[in-house]
């Protein structure tokens, strides 16, 4: 978590030397609501260790999140921004079978509680090839920190494994102003490679409150996972979204 605020210092430092050339406009979003998981299969190590789901072997329960978007635009087609988003989510239950997990070995039958803890932060610059009429399109790149554990704990016993690590992600943003007031939105960040993949994006319908405020709300889908000799993770979570975006 510390070095996540290092990275959040040093991205801000970025923005405001960026908002010194020219003329732009900041703008701050905030998205809140559930997330709810769908597959969470872990191995780890990916070899030796016993792979199971957190999602289906165990019960992962509903949980409340929230993200936080600082940034600023100038020329309307040049934006940089920083991503704050924690995310952790529990899970519980009993397995019929042994699982040797990192550096344990829990006997079958052990009552266990698991925690998947999925901090990213993230720095943003993207630029809007196509803003014509009701159209906005937009590609950039981002640079993201991974803020990654998993911990499993019961009988006596626990391991947590953690990662943290730098993610280059692909940018992209399509905006399809359909009424004065009303607009669909395609967000996200997104990369595949022969390690793993990362795709994390929303859909949402919007609303254009007054000139400085929106309102959104829409479907979030955050998918992807390592498949590495140190660690085999793959996972699928829906969040149900709603959020603001303030423009000053």
């Amino acid at each position: 978590m510390k070095r996540g605020l290092i990275f959040i210092l040093l991205a801000g430092a970025v923005l405001l030397g960026t908002a010194r050339l020219s003329f732009g406009q900041w703008f701050v979003d905030l998205e809140n609501g559930a997330v709810l998981s769908g597959y969470n299969d872990v191995a780890i190590p990916r070899d030796i260790g016993t792979r199971f789901s957190l999602s289906e072997e165990l019960k992962t329960d509903p949980a409340y999140f929230f993200r936080l978007r600082a940034g600023y635009q100038w020329k309307s087609k040049h934006t940089v921004s920083v991503l704050v988003a924690p995310l952790t989510l529990r899970a519980a239950g009993t397995l019929d079978r042994p699982i040797f997990f990192y550096e344990e070995l829990f006997p079958a039958g052990t009552p266990l509680r698991g925690r998947f803890k999925f901090n990213s932060y993230r720095l943003t610059y993207r630029y809007d090839f196509i803003r014509k009429g009701r159209w906005q399109v937009g590609a950039g790149l981002t640079a993201k920190l991974r803020d990654a554990a998993i911990k499993i704990e019961g009988g006596g016993l626990s391991s947590t494994k953690t990662n943290l690590g730098f993610v280059p992600l692909i940018n992209l943003r399509v905006f399809w102003q359909f009424h004065d007031r009303w607009g669909l939105l395609l967000e996200g960040d997104g990369a595949v490679a022969k390690q793993g993949r990362a795709e994390d994006f929303l859909l949402a319908l919007q609303w254009k409150v007054k000139d400085n405020l929106s309102l959104k709300f829409g479907y979030r889908i955050l998918e992807g996972g390592a498949d590495v000799e140190e660690v085999y993770n793959f996972s699928l979570l829906h969040y149900l979204s709603a959020g603001l975006t303030f423009t000053f």
